[in-house]
């Protein structure tokens, strides 16, 4: 799907769904009655009203499928963003048995990489373009600055080991919601949805061509239907795209912006 219906609001975006849908509809039904000549009308009649229910099922199937993916690739944002925020967090406050100076460039570290995810990094998976070709720049530093750290004592070599671990935790759950912001229903699953759903609306009309009334209602009703499968399943698309994405706020929660507490506090 294009970059601009994933933009949109969610009330634009069920408009256009909505009528797309009407509009396919009612060419649908306006190409079958034109066909239903006496030549093909025979035809039509002979279409038996138990093909209806194997092409709803086959219909639904296929929305489990893609909806499986989605809900799948919405928790693994939400997993890594939350994960990403908890090692980060991790360090902030295994940086409090070293010097002042080293816990206040480490803090530094830390609330810039925040910075940098929620100001480039976010807008850049919204638009799937954020790569893993670069380490951040903060987190990077960070890791150098953790390695050469001075330890005195058993305390500040536990915690030194515990800082580069958990440094560690956040690049890979960076890593894990870049690799997923690139994640959608590609163009061969939507193809497949829509290509059965017109198939089974086509069906619709041809076994109720005797009774028009009863057809456009038939066809209203699944229409309504498909519409709404097709807009639950765009809004929801992409983990980082959109008003219902994942959110930075666990990040900017744990961001060490405020400043050092006093000693004894």
């Amino acid at each position: 799907m294009s970059d601009w219906i994933h933009a949109l609001p969610l009330g634009w975006m069920a408009l256009v769904v909505f009528g797309g849908t009407a509009l396919g509809t009612a060419a649908i039904y306006w190409i079958v009655v034109r066909l239903a000549t006496e030549d093909r009308l025979g035809t039509f009649k002979a279409v038996s009203p138990g093909l209806l229910p194997p092409l709803g099922i086959i219909f639904g199937l296929f929305v489990a499928f893609n909806a499986a993916q989605v809900w799948s690739d919405i928790d693994r944002a939400n997993a890594a963003v939350n994960h990403e925020a908890s090692a980060l967090r991790a360090v902030v406050l295994l940086s409090r048995p070293f010097p002042a100076d080293a816990q206040t460039r480490l803090r530094g570290l830390v609330a810039r990489h925040i910075r940098d995810a929620v100001e480039v990094e976010w807008p850049a998976m919204a638009r799937q373009r954020a790569t893993l070709t670069v380490i951040p720049a903060a987190l990077g530093e960070a890791l150098e600055m953790a390695f050469a750290l001075p330890v005195v004592g058993e305390g500040q070599v536990d915690a030194q080991r515990e800082i580069v671990a958990n440094l560690g935790n956040a690049l890979e759950a960076r890593r894990q919601r870049v690799l997923v912001s690139r994640s959608e229903i590609d163009w061969v699953k939507w193809l497949a949805l829509i290509v059965q759903a017109v198939c089974t609306l086509t069906a619709i009309a041809m076994v109720h061509i005797d009774n028009r009334a009863a057809a456009r209602l038939a066809l209203g009703l699944f229409a309504t239907a498909t519409a709404a499968c097709i807009f639950l399943l765009l809004a929801h698309d992409r983990p980082f795209t959109g008003h219902l994405s994942a959110r930075p706020t666990p990040l900017l929660q744990v961001s060490p912006e405020s400043p050092l507490p006093e000693k004894g506090s």
